[in-house]
């Protein structure tokens, strides 16, 4: 286990921000921290960073007690860099704070500029710079010293498509090396990326575990019902298997069932009752309902 968190807390003026949060990060593993805005996802970060201070709870880093933040890259949700500099004079300044070794710190850069796509780019001043080409310096600066663990706070929230998918596959090959941690509200981007989730609100655990088991838990089956003219909610009143009804249109509905098994009788209903049934599905499990699930269960 590269990473093991244990009731990290951190109050603020009497508020818990983060409440008694637990989870652990594999090697190699790439995790998303998922919450809604002010769920507490920052203050977790820069704890985990080293850049605050927990007021109870533990944290154990490569088997020790503690953060070693040589060890540890951040790039925060909005970085700021020295406009005047160039990409490379940047990282050289970079570098320099990390105690990379001088004699390795050159090739390095020039890594770090090829791998994240700005090689072509590296004479040129950070003030003309995009976006996505800052994030992606971003992203060389907090990988040049060689951590163990990447943490990026909101890491493509505020780039266009191009930037995002850059962004998100250059993630994909880091999670080959090295453990990621990133913090997203964008559950298409998490989904993208990550092996397993933690998510978060009101500075409390919600889940943690693979996409996999949460898609997989049990829960209640719901059909997609859609009929070519009768208006079907009072229609699906009269059901008593029906349990719950969602209308999407008047004339398709999203229905859960008292059994798995009724769905025969609700079929069987539709033809005695001469409903022209021109759509009936089971309901696929997305990440998003998954995530509803547990956010307000």
């Amino acid at each position: 286990m590269l990473l093991t968190v244990n009731q990290l807390t951190k109050i603020y003026n009497s508020q818990a921000a983060v409440d008694k949060l637990s989870f652990a990060i594999n090697e190699n593993e790439c995790v998303a921290l998922i919450g809604p805005n002010g769920s507490g996802k920052t203050t977790t970060l820069n704890m985990l960073a080293g850049l605050l201070t927990p007021t109870s709870g533990e944290v154990t880093f490569m088997g020790n007690r503690g953060i070693d933040r040589h060890k540890v890259g951040y790039l925060p949700q909005y970085p700021t860099f020295f406009p005047w500099m160039t990409a490379r004079e940047y990282l050289n300044f970079a570098g320099k704070l990390s105690n990379v070794p001088k004699k390795e710190l050159k090739t390095r850069i020039d890594d770090m500029l090829a791998f994240v796509g700005l090689d072509e780019v590296k004479n040129k001043r950070i003030s003309g710079f995009s976006g996505g080409m800052k994030q992606r310096l971003g992203i060389a600066q907090a990988l040049l010293h060689e951590p163990k663990l990447l943490i990026l706070d909101e890491p493509v929230s505020a780039l266009d498509p191009t930037g995002r998918r850059d962004v998100l596959h250059m993630m994909k090959q880091l999670k080959k090396k090295l453990a990621i941690l990133f913090s997203t509200h964008v559950l298409h981007d998490a989904e993208q990326v990550c092996d397993s989730t933690v998510m978060i609100k009101d500075g409390k655990l919600k889940w943690s575990g693979t996409l996999d088991v949460l898609k997989n838990k049990k829960r209640d089956a719901t059909y997609l019902l859609t009929t070519k003219e009768k208006q079907l909610e009072p229609w699906l009143r009269t059901k008593t298997y029906v349990t719950t009804v969602k209308l999407r249109t008047p004339l398709s509905a999203e229905i859960m069932l008292e059994n798995e098994s009724d769905r025969i009788h609700l079929l069987k209903d539709c033809v005695q009752d001469e409903l022209d049934v021109i759509h009936f599905e089971l309901k696929k499990h997305t990440l998003e309902d998954a995530y509803e699930e547990v956010m307000n269960g």
